[in-house]
């Protein structure tokens, strides 16, 4: 998929943020909260959270740089292991995302619903808004990449406007966050050791500080790869560094550390008791617009993926095939945006697919970023040709993969039945993937 359309620097870096920053850090603050025994416990999650993404970033960078390709994110499973795991763990990550946008989705339509408070919003009401968002979002992919990419970018400038804004509400009189909110708080449970609380309050973290990743989908889409994937991953990531640390200083002085253990809508309560219910509800307006840059992204990056298994054999040919006028993935792009809104009717709420999503994202994160041993050693004639290496390798991807090992082993410790499902998902796809004639498509084409 040579496409004559590229991304610059500024759009790339507008995507990796898009990707970034959907939802969560207007509703995974409270939930972190809610599980650190104590304010260092929180802060120390959000450092954390904030330095393991950089060495995730770093480790991607590099990966894109060795392998620009279209589908990156299959294709370099497929090249550094085995296409059977390159299917099982693709086959998650997309079920995975497909269920973040529809929680997301569904979490903004909660937001613009408050407009209406005469009104009796249903589950089913709020699913048909968050519909209607994805449909929008679908017309315009159809459009072509450099029309998604303009929209990205007036999407994210509305985005990070709405965190400039709760950054802000610190300079503005709020009174006592005692009295910030008559939630009721609900207390960690007080034999989890600190430890233990770090790993929890990691869960929401990580899912707030996911998704930059797949910006390695889009390999040799973006211009100049191996001098902007980098720089735009870099400029990114600090910036969202930057800005979550911010916000949740806003939201720890605002509404205080033990109030914020029992809200879900932490920002609508921000911008109550610094502006009033007509400002909040201002805000609500304009963040549900910018919640729908992570419902774009999701739907430019993931049909790139099933182009890329299209290619290698494991999913009809049907899904590589493009629009001849714009080079748009039209039948991947519509499997993705139905499996959204299939989801969306089953994954009621955020709540129920955080954990499930963030252990079925820990396989991902691992495996991918792992890649990168393989690719140091199978690339080596690309040393010194002008793409990006990482300084202090391997202590970069290493952090990485044990902070998510150290995710996934909470998780499994918090729900365990939810850990044997994403277990036994990921061992579905792969037996899938031979009684198909998976293996036998990989004997015939053994460079795949």
């Amino acid at each position: 998929m040579q496409g004559k359309q590229k991304l610059n620097l500024f759009s790339f870096t507008m995507i990796v943020v898009g990707l970034v920053i959907g939802m969560g850090i207007f509703r995974t603050a409270a939930t972190s909260a809610k599980d650190a025994i104590e304010p260092s416990v929180y802060f120390t999650a959000w450092l954390l959270g904030g330095f393991v993404a950089l060495c995730g970033a770093l480790t991607y960078a590099e990966i894109g740089s060795r392998y620009p390709v279209t589908g990156g994110y299959y294709k370099v499973f497929s090249y550094a292991y085995h296409p059977s795991i390159a299917f099982a763990i693709n086959c998650i990550i997309l079920i995975s995302n497909a269920a973040s946008l529809s929680g997301v989705a569904l979490i903004g339509s909660g937001y613009i619903t408050k407009l209406f408070p005469g009104i009796h919003w249903t589950d089913i009401d709020k699913a048909l808004i968050s519909c209607a968002a994805i449909f929008i979002f679908y017309g315009i992919n159809l459009m072509g990449l450099r029309m998604s990419a303009r929209a990205q970018n007036i999407l994210m400038i509305i985005k990070i406007s709405m965190i400039v804004v709760l950054i802000l509400a610190l300079f503005f009189p709020h009174g006592d966050a005692a009295s910030a909110t008559t939630a009721v708080t609900t207390a960690t449970a007080p034999s989890m050791g600190w430890i233990q609380s770090l790993g929890v309050s990691l869960i929401a973290v990580s899912f707030t500080y996911g998704g930059y990743q797949q910006t390695i989908n889009f390999g040799n889409e973006v211009d100049k790869p191996a001098k902007n994937i980098p720089r735009g991953i870099f400029i990114g990531i600090a910036i969202i560094i930057i800005l979550y640390l911010l916000v949740n200083l806003s939201y720890y002085t605002i509404v205080g550390f033990n109030n914020m253990k029992g809200e879900r809508e932490i920002a609508y309560v921000v911008m109550n008791k610094t502006f009033g219910k007509s400002g909040a509800d201002v805000f609500s307006f304009f963040l549900f617009f910018g919640v729908l840059a992570y419902v774009n992204a999701l739907l430019m990056s993931n049909p790139r993926v099933m182009y890329a298994m299209s290619g290698e054999g494991v999913l009809p040919k049907g899904f590589a095939r493009q629009n001849p006028r714009n080079e748009v993935l039209t039948v991947s792009l519509t499997a993705f945006a139905a499996m959204c809104i299939i989801i969306l009717f089953f994954a009621q709420t955020f709540e129920k697919i955080l954990n499930f999503t963030i252990f079925l994202d820990c396989f991902g994160m691992v495996a991918s970023s792992a890649t990168i041993f393989v690719l140091r050693r199978r690339t080596k004639h690309l040393d010194g040709t002008g793409i990006f290496k990482m300084k202090l390798y391997p202590m970069q991807p290493l952090i990485f993969m044990a902070a998510y090992c150290f995710v996934s082993i909470s998780i499994a410790i918090q729900t365990p039945y939810t850990a044997l499902t994403g277990v036994a998902v990921l061992a579905g796809f792969m037996i899938i993937y031979f009684v198909t004639g998976g293996a036998r498509k990989t004997l015939e084409n053994p460079q795949a």
